[in-house]
């Protein structure tokens, strides 16, 4: 049941920050060649500055895919504080059982709770990200291992299975932040609608599925 609470979180962050990053994508693609990126919400400063660049930003705020970094980074925050929650009662209630299916998910768990804190205070820091694209690849590495292991010990359980495909989807999409923060590759839009369609199908019907106990490991 707490993996189910986690996924139901995970789901609409994922779902949220794919929608920023879209939004993200059409500032960009809406920014005058050789100009700076317009911020939407912001100044515009220096002689440089023209109409063109104010209309684009205005434009930008007022698409349905702007959200702004701060409101991102409120549910970012609350959703690594309930994986952390959730790890850290897993991890205890693990040990003290001597369960190791317990610890194993709590340790797995703290990669996505890490994985939101940190883009939450990137988002205060107004920090660049390529040193969080780092840890999403390495992230993106021990995602497959983890599908590997519960696969092999599904036994034939739907949600063990399912488990299991979510982890190598999940490592696609860290991949793509890696390649998008570290790289900096322009795949923002195509990096956001992977986030929205992963997290509604790995995360948000999953969870709710745990919860409501049609699916059960």
């Amino acid at each position: 049941m707490l993996l189910g609470v986690m996924l139901l979180f995970v789901g609409a962050v994922l779902i949220v920050n794919g929608v920023w990053l879209i939004g993200q994508a059409r500032v960009a693609e809406l920014a005058p060649p050789g100009e700076p990126t317009p911020v939407p919400g912001g100044a515009i400063e220096g002689e440089g500055a023209t109409d063109r660049r104010a209309a684009v930003a205005a434009a930008a705020e007022n698409h349905p895919t702007f959200i702004q970094n701060r409101e991102v980074t409120v549910l970012n925050i609350f959703t690594g504080f309930v994986g952390v929650a959730v790890s850290t009662t897993l991890l205890v209630q693990g040990n003290a059982a001597g369960d190791l299916a317990s610890i194993r998910a709590g340790g797995f768990i703290f990669l996505f709770a890490f994985t939101y804190l940190w883009v939450a205070i990137n988002g205060f820091l107004d920090a660049g990200g390529r040193a969080f694209g780092w840890y999403c690849l390495f992230v993106a590495i021990t995602a497959p291992f983890a599908g590997y292991y519960t696969l092999r010990d599904a036994a034939g359980n739907t949600a063990s299975i399912w488990l299991g495909i979510n982890w190598f989807a999940w490592c696609v999409l860290w991949f793509l932040f890696f390649v998008l923060l570290s790289l900096d590759r322009p795949i923002a839009r195509v990096t956001g609608m992977l986030a929205i369609l992963e997290g509604i199908a790995t995360s948000w019907v999953f969870g709710f599925l745990i919860l409501e106990g049609t699916v059960k490991f």
